[in-house]
């Protein structure tokens, strides 16, 4: 190696040692706004580097998003999912040079295109942008595209992602607001094949079984789990509309260097005080409580910790890198050489950068609710359903026969 790329390879080190570190106190302020509710603050902090060319760009435009989505404004925030969606896409290729180089520094040098599961959720959040405003064709596509790139991630990688329920399920409510039951029930079994725990989907499966005349569907819900229902009405209350609470709950899960190797990251849970809510309708006596249709911080966990042995390979292919370059060092200069192995080992760190506004669990509140102007409530709660003091309270005028699609996200 000559003389003059000698400094070059230290100054790559060390510059590369920060570069995680840096990303990450760029978000501090944004991040404390962000999970102190204040998701106004957080869209001004997060604004000017969301919109600057950078390898972390795609990570801001994803938290302002984010935030946009929880003040409301769901035509920005539909801007720039789209627009991260289509950055994802690009940024999923590596020049070969810059994968050398994270061979001798890591994998922070990248820009970064997300983790396939955040990918997924890109989608799920337009869906869910999308549903709000009641533009349901456009949802509807969504969803089918969450369920396309599961398919292809499976395909491509031969890992065994799993289909995406909430994707499924929303859909299903979507065909069912439309009047197009037939196709409701297909997702509400697609739904129910994947999380069979999910009590609302259940439900849906009896009830529209009945309706549609499903016979043969019908004794195998009813054999399965409709003990646990008795005798479900398939026609809604006369009038009665219906109140969905799409409810984004907590924190999800976090990426840190694993604890017994620097080198490699690992997703971890973060707990939360507000696990469950409640939407409450005044004066109706009318109360339901969420159920949870698909863990984020599961899927993120298993989809790292999946991908581990694939890491571990990569960068033991990194080790022999940086012995060769150190080796050339100390051939022209013994302490340069041994700087550059330990500069070069330090800066061989886990790239822990992800999306971290995405929530921990997705859940859903269905009540039928009496036409009419109706002030409802939205209490959060603790794991014993005692309320955590996170709540949101509106109006709505409800009319006879429509669904009324609300979002709400607790923090704490």
């Amino acid at each position: 190696m000559r003389k003059a790329k000698e400094p070059a390879v230290l100054l790559l080190v060390l510059f590369f040692l920060s570069g995680c570190a840096m990303y990450m106190s760029q978000t501090s302020d944004s991040q404390s706004a962000f999970y102190n509710g204040d998701f106004h603050r957080a869209s001004d902090l997060l604004e000017a580097k969301s919109k600057e060319e950078s390898k972390d760009q795609l990570l801001y435009l994803l938290d302002r998003a984010m935030a946009l989505q929880l003040l409301g404004n769901f035509k920005e925030s539909t801007q720039l999912f789209l627009k991260a969606d289509k950055m994802t896409e690009v940024k999923d290729y590596t020049s070969i040079s810059t994968e050398a180089a994270t061979l001798i520094t890591n994998d922070s040098i990248r820009e970064y295109a997300g983790e396939d599961f955040e990918k997924v959720m890109i989608n799920a959040m337009l869906a869910v942008n999308y549903t709000i405003a009641r533009d349901f064709d456009e949802a509807l596509v969504e969803c089918r595209r969450v369920n396309h790139k599961l398919t292809k991630y499976k395909n491509e990688a031969k890992k065994d992602y799993e289909q995406n329920p909430f994707a499924r399920y929303l859909a299903g409510m979507i065909w069912e607001a439309s009047g197009k039951l037939d196709d409701a029930y297909i997702d509400y079994r697609f739904a129910y094949q994947i999380n069979p725990h999910f009590k609302y989907v259940k439900r849906d499966l009896l009830r529209l079984g009945k309706r549609l005349g499903r016979t043969e569907d019908l004794k195998k819900w009813e054999s399965e789990f409709g003990s646990e229902f008795g005798d479900v009405d398939p026609k809604p209350p006369k009038n009665h509309g219906e109140v969905i609470v799409i409810y984004q709950q907590g924190k999800s899960a976090v990426k840190r260097p694993r604890p017994e190797n620097f080198r490699f990251p690992q997703f971890f849970s973060r707990p939360a005080t507000t696990q469950f809510a409640r939407l409450e309708v005044s004066e109706k006596s009318i109360t339901e409580l969420s159920q949870m249709v698909y863990s984020v911080s599961e899927t993120a966990i298993k989809t790292l910790d999946d991908a581990y042995a694939g890491l571990v390979a990569k960068r033991a292919a990194g080790i022999a890198a940086k012995a060769v370059v150190a080796d050339q060092l100390r051939q022209k200069n013994e302490l340069l050489g041994t700087l550059a192995w330990i500069g070069m080992n330090a800066a061989d760190q886990a790239d822990t950068r992800h999306w971290s506004t995405l929530p921990d669990t997705l859940q859903i509140i269905r009540a039928w609710v009496p036409q009419g102007k109706q002030q409802i409530k939205i209490v959060g709660l603790d794991g014993s359903m005692n309320p955590t003091g996170e709540e949101f309270s509106g109006e709505i005028d409800v009319r006879s026969g429509k669904k009324y699609f609300l979002n709400w996200r607790s923090v704490k």
